[in-house]
């Protein structure tokens, strides 16, 4: 089955990060099933002529940290994100958007604020299979997909956003105490489930990311060598979750 980037447009080309942190077979044939056409990018210089950025992994957050330092690319992934270029994170690829893990005391990328936490009250863990996902509000990554649609998951934790952060919250999933399942921020988006294994809404989930990611090239006329016009804000000051935080995990 091939679903066209939502959006139309030339296929857009994608990154997905290989910092050893998972099989990423599934995820490129997906990718590529929706329509993208896809580098791995394993060095910083991987990074040029791309339109979207895909980190995907399984695991814990301190032994990716350290593979993405030896490949140089903690610094590259942060500019992209804070360039606001289309950026789609994958189970441990969402984790590691916040500020650190309390599953191993990793830091983490520090692009949002909060942590990863464990899941509160699981009836089982690690949480393996199919949850409903349940959006707070209309968003491009869901078009054409029903509310409350059949996600494939498999983790122990899970983001808790915190402060200015919590507004980025798009979807919820409920395995004990709910915990959000995805998020976006401008052309940040960030989802806990695995799409690539998640049937028809997943790849329909996908195609619309690439569309985002068209658009977006279409917008800037193919500059995907362009810089931020700025240095990256200053990273989100580190904190424990409030008490109502929500746990999560990985």
């Amino acid at each position: 089955m091939t679903l066209a980037p939502a959006g139309g447009g030339a296929s857009p080309r994608v990154g997905i990060v290989d910092y050893g942190a998972g099989n990423l077979v599934s995820i490129e044939q997906a990718v590529v099933a929706v329509g993208g056409r896809v580098t791995m990018v394993r060095r910083p210089a991987d990074l040029a002529d791309l339109d979207a950025l895909v980190v995907p992994g399984v695991g814990a957050a301190r032994p990716a940290m350290i593979r993405l330092a030896r490949r140089g690319l903690v610094e590259p992934i942060r500019a992209w994100i804070e360039a606001d270029r289309p950026f789609l994170g994958i189970c441990l690829g969402l984790q590691l958007l916040f500020e650190g893990s309390d599953e191993d005391g990793a830091e983490t990328l520090g692009v949002l604020a909060g942590r990863t936490v464990r899941l509160a009250d699981a009836p089982t863990l690690p949480h393996i299979g199919w949850n409903q996902v349940e959006r707070t509000r209309p968003h491009r990554l869901f078009e054409g997909i029903a509310e409350g649609a059949d996600f494939y998951f498999v983790h122990s934790y899970a983001g808790s956003p915190a402060g200015p952060a919590e507004a980025a919250i798009l979807a919820w999933t409920t395995h004990g105490r709910p915990f959000v399942s995805a998020v976006a921020r401008g052309r940040l988006c960030g989802v806990q489930f695995h799409p690539e294994r998640s049937g028809r809404d997943g790849l329909r989930l996908l195609a619309n990311f690439l569309g985002l990611a068209a658009a977006e090239a279409a917008r800037t006329g193919g500059d995907s060598n362009r810089r931020p016009n700025r240095r990256p804000s200053r990273r989100p000051s580190r904190r424990r979750p409030r008490s109502g935080d929500l746990e999560r995990t990985a």
